[in-house]
């Protein structure tokens, strides 16, 4: 029986991943779910699978689930070292970690380091301290494995045994692919006039705010070429980037003798999750198996980096390396912030992110305390940019 950890239970990752764990309960306990301010939504869970442990990142909304659940079989905990205190209970197998923004950072590497099985949704953390995380799984033999739906479908195209954080053997170049987002035929200058609720709306993937807008600057694709690199241990040479519309057929690895394996299916977070959740076993999940032949076809070409410059400027950051993927991440979640609020436009966004890229000094960072004070720093000079600006 698995005893399952959620960090952001009430996001869409969190709430997928529980409805593949509901679909398995001989499988899959549920421990402790962990949420921001979300109070309605985590009590519904609560009550639904009844977690030992539900934690509040904020102490009034922890203190509003208690009163909601009025129910003594559930520990209610709040602050983010509960939330880091939940990612290590000595009897949790598995861990969740779905905490969306850098704020994730520090509950997954307290996971990691106690070698529990480790599913990462939230690419941040990656992003800032990729390689402090995989080092911490090497030295605790933590296992590794990635929910979104490219790095996923990597990991399963890689070799059998294969583990995160080691070169793949054999591997010529790896294959992301991106949807495109919702403007990929739109002009330069209608991406000028883009609303909020324009970007947020994505054609074919049901996701939260923030990681909608930077699927729709493409900044999702670059943050994701980071995080390979990290997960897989490659370099920026060996890492592609290809738009496939559809959204189905998810990575490629392209190996050193001219085969490329694939792997496809409907766009579903459930089906990354319930690989990761079952490994190394397969189980059963409740999502329509992909018909190709209604599909008809695929269809695949270049991004436009020029259109859609967050992109360039991911890869710009991971050729860079040491800060600057950090730099990158802090700078983005401000922009994107700024935007969703209405204070900045969205070609703002990778204006920001190079005035970033461009300002801020190259530094030695190292260990979890000074890569959060460095993107605390970072936050601060990308939001008094954001600033000047907007005229605030």
């Amino acid at each position: 029986m698995k005893q399952l950890v959620v960090l952001g239970a009430t996001g869409s990752v969190g709430r997928a991943t529980l409805d593949v764990a509901g679909q398995h309960p001989d499988r899959v306990r549920v421990l402790a779910l962990t949420a921001h301010t979300d109070v309605t939504a985590m009590a519904a869970l609560c009550q639904k699978h009844r977690p030992r442990y539900a934690v509040m990142a904020d102490a009034a909304a922890a203190q509003a689930l208690t009163d909601a659940l009025g129910d003594r079989s559930v520990e209610v905990l709040s602050g983010m070292d509960g939330v880091s205190v939940m990612a290590v209970l000595p009897e949790a197998t598995d861990v969740m970690s779905a905490i969306v923004g850098a704020i994730g950072l520090r509950p997954t590497l307290a996971a990691v380091s106690a070698g529990k099985k480790v599913m990462i949704a939230n690419k941040e953390p990656l992003v800032m301290a990729g390689p402090m995380i995989m080092a911490a799984a090497r030295s605790s033999g933590a296992v590794i494995l990635p929910i979104d739906s490219e790095h996923n479908a990597l990991f399963q195209c890689l070799p059998p045994g294969y583990r995160c954080g080691t070169p793949p053997p054999g591997v010529a170049h790896l294959t992301l692919t991106a949807s495109g987002g919702p403007f990929r035929d739109w002009s330069a200058s209608a991406l000028a006039s883009v609303t909020p609720a324009q970007a947020i709306k994505h054609p074919n993937w049901v996701m939260g705010r923030k990681i909608s807008v930077d699927s729709a600057s493409m900044m999702n694709k670059g943050l994701e070429l980071i995080e390979a690199a990290a997960l897989f241990s490659v370099g920026a040479g060996q890492l592609r980037v290809l738009v496939h519309p559809q959204s189905t057929l998810h990575s490629m690895v392209t190996y050193v003798d001219g085969s490329t394996l694939a792997q496809l299916g409907s766009p579903d977070m459930r089906i990354p999750i319930a690989h990761a959740l079952a490994w190394p076993e397969r189980w059963a999940v409740d999502v329509p198996p992909l018909d190709l032949l209604a599909l008809s076809r695929l269809d695949f070409e270049a991004p436009d980096r020029k259109r859609f410059p967050c992109l360039a400027l991911a890869e710009a950051a991971l050729e860079q390396g040491g800060v600057a993927p950090l730099v990158l991440n802090a700078a983005n979640e401000i922009a994107v912030e700024a935007f969703l609020s209405g204070r900045l436009p969205f070609m703002g966004i990778p204006a920001v992110i190079s005035e970033m890229l461009e300002t801020v000094a190259p530094a030695e960072v190292a260990g979890l305390e000074a890569v959060m004070a460095f993107d605390a720093a970072v936050r601060e000079r990308a939001t008094v940019c954001v600033r000047n600006r907007s005229g605030e």
